[in-house]
């Protein structure tokens, strides 16, 4: 499952595939980012940590929804 970030960077939000260094996406506002990331990875699939401005951790999201790990027994 592809892991992406959702990081405030250089006055931007950026939708960034981990492990890559450059950005998918570029937004200016958060609610931008939230908007078409969330509609970018119900396309692409995969899993989607979204950190505050600071760069602390805020929450992870899987896409689609099935996917999510914590639904599964074990």
């Amino acid at each position: 499952m592809d892991k992406y970030h959702l990081v405030h960077k250089n006055d931007e939000w950026k939708l960034q595939r981990e492990g890559s260094n450059r950005a998918s996406k570029s937004f200016d506002t958060k609610s931008e980012a939230m908007k078409e990331s969330t509609d970018f990875m119900r396309t692409h699939g995969g899993s989607l940590r979204i950190h505050k401005t600071d760069g602390q951790f805020q929450e992870e999201r899987t896409y689609p929804r099935k996917a999510d790990p914590k639904k599964s027994k074990g």
